[in-house]
């Protein structure tokens, strides 16, 4: 993957990173992944638990050096990054991928899964899927109202803030105690831009669907020029962003849901929800925050 060059190796000799303009707490740099050490560091990040006001404190030093602030949980069953199995070595540059094309193979790929298609067959298109495929009422009321052809991406949405200051609100709610992170702690990622981030570090939470994490980066990215969206945690699992930018009207919020359920079917076939309609309407609409898991 490019990368601009790591200043995290400079945190050895220097762990406060004075001299990257940084005053940072007592750390530690991981770079253990699935295959053994990694020939530099892949993060940093602090001893001590998170609290409200550490991402802010952090201010602009950490991205003028090179790095970028992301919240990591290290109290989950599979502990710390150390034990997350991470494989750089697998990952690829996110700017290699278009976010329509992978969202369009993910869609069309767990469509043709559901419904037995024969991959050489005519693609449905202009016929309903009630009329071709008895069998595949259920799936076509989990994505209703798609059909079984991908939707394309959705419409950016206006923004109701700076990006960056709805990252800082919610890592300072996900560090306040009561979230789904049992431990959070406060981490730097060397990365161009958060969308990056899983990509940086060899993210492997989502391998049992996408081995090549770069090809998620790549609808991160586009979500970050429609939706405003940043990286703010990680767990092995579960990816958590902040939205600058939700949509504000059903029909986005289920263009947008669309775009979810190619990212990550886990999300709503094992969800409360269980369909892409109400997924739209409890997760999606107005929200702040997006959640990614995969089993």
């Amino acid at each position: 993957m490019a990368t601009l060059p790591n200043p995290l190796p400079s945190l050895a000799a220097d762990p406060s990173g004075r001299a990257l303009g940084l005053q940072l707490p007592a750390g530690r740099l991981i770079d253990t992944t699935d295959e053994g050490p990694w020939h530099e560091p892949l993060l940093w990040h602090a001893e001590a638990p998170a609290a409200p006001g550490d991402w802010a404190t952090l201010g602009a030093a950490p991205r003028t050096a090179g790095l970028l602030p992301l919240l990591i949980d290290v109290g989950g069953s599979q502990g710390g990054p150390e034990e997350w199995e991470l494989m750089p070595e697998e990952v690829s540059y996110p700017g290699d991928h278009d976010a329509d094309d992978v969202l369009a193979g993910y869609w069309e790929e767990y469509a043709e899964d559901e419904l037995e298609l024969d991959a050489e067959a005519d693609h449905p298109g202009k016929e309903t899927i009630g009329e071709l495929f008895g069998e595949a009422e259920e799936f076509a009321e989990t994505i209703a109202p798609h059909g079984v052809q991908w939707p394309g991406l959705a419409p950016a949405t206006p923004s109701e803030t700076d990006p960056d200051d709805r990252a800082t609100e919610v890592a300072d709610s996900l560090a306040g105690g009561g979230s789904w992170l049992k431990d959070p702690r406060l981490a730097l990622v060397p990365a161009r831009r958060s969308a990056d981030i899983p990509a940086a570090i060899g993210w492997s939470g989502p391998v049992n669907y996408e081995g090549d994490v770069a090809r998620l980066c790549a609808v991160l990215r586009s979500w970050e020029d429609r939706f405003g969206i940043r990286v703010v945690a990680l767990t092995f699992d579960q990816l958590v962003l902040s939205v600058a930018a939700p949509p504000t009207t059903a029909a986005e919020a289920e263009a947008v849901a669309a775009e979810h359920f190619a990212f990550c079917p886990d999300n709503i076939t094992q969800g409360e929800g269980e369909t892409l309609r109400a997924y739209a309407a409890d997760e999606v609409l107005g929200k702040r925050v997006w959640s990614f898991w995969w089993d």
